[in-house]
């Protein structure tokens, strides 16, 4: 018979024990991930070695595939930190600021987004760099992908439920959409956007796309030699490209209302 002494040796015992095992499990997949980012740092994401992380570590060379079973399932792991580490940041940037700034929340998202992208150039470069040959990503990145896009969604279709997402008012600004762009628009409203016209759908895609395009041009070199100013002309292009979706800044001294 079982005394209260047994039970709990055979209870919290082993409640204890597999505590002990995850918490050094969650380690050295810690370390293991570390190791893997040094890697990428130094020698490029196509390079990852799963047997050079084990040597690095002291592990034996099978010992690493019981915590990932191959070098894209590390890359997985580590693409999806990534996404996730900048989805909070411009989650963050965007909780901190008024609902009902629309363009101060849009503004706050992009440049924390450019500001994780600066700190954390080997990991931006993983997910929104050249891909690496013969990986391919599996379903389980798309939700940590979504989260900064979701971000500055979200501004644009507030905006638009609250009435205060601004068309461009003069001809040269709206060109008159062709009958397929306006057909994907649609498309894509109803997908990811819902409630924003096609014409909005299409301008917040291509703003999306502007806004990565400079951050990738300023990581990659592609600026240099041509912008000395970096922080000024960002910090315009996110004006300009806000007020292109519909995002009017407020007037402030030295510069006109585009209302």
């Amino acid at each position: 018979m079982l005394t209260f002494g047994s039970c709990f040796w055979q209870t919290g015992g082993v409640t204890a024990t597999t505590g002990r095992r995850a918490r050094l499990r969650a380690e050295l997949v810690r370390d293991i991930k570390n190791e893997a980012r040094r890697q990428v740092t130094e020698s490029g994401a196509p390079a990852l070695s799963l047997r050079a992380i084990a040597r690095e570590l002291g592990m034996v060379s099978s010992g690493i595939y019981r915590y990932f079973a191959s070098r894209d399932e590390l890359l997985t792991a580590l693409i999806i930190d990534a996404y996730n580490d900048l989805g909070a940041a411009a989650e963050s940037a965007d909780a901190s600021c008024e609902r009902s700034d629309f363009f101060g929340r849009w503004r706050a998202a992009c440049h924390a987004v450019r500001s994780w992208a600066r700190e954390h150039p080997h990991e931006y470069a993983l997910v929104y760099g050249s891909p690496v040959p013969g990986y391919r990503a599996p379903e389980e990145t798309i939700g940590p992908a979504s989260r900064v896009t979701s971000v500055l969604a979200a501004v644009a279709l507030e905006a638009a439920a609250a009435g205060a997402l601004q068309r461009p008012s003069t001809p040269a600004q709206t060109p008159e959409m062709s009958g397929r762009a306006a057909a994907e628009g649609t498309r894509i409203g109803a997908v990811v956007l819902p409630g924003l016209p096609p014409d909005a759908a299409v301008r917040a895609l291509a703003a999306w796309t502007q806004l990565f395009g400079f951050i990738s041009f300023e990581l990659f070199g592609h600026l240099v030699g041509v912008v000395e100013d970096l922080d000024a002309i960002f910090d315009q292009a996110v004006t300009d490209v806000g007020a292109f979706v519909g995002l009017i800044p407020p007037a402030t001294p030295g510069r006109p209302s585009r209302a």
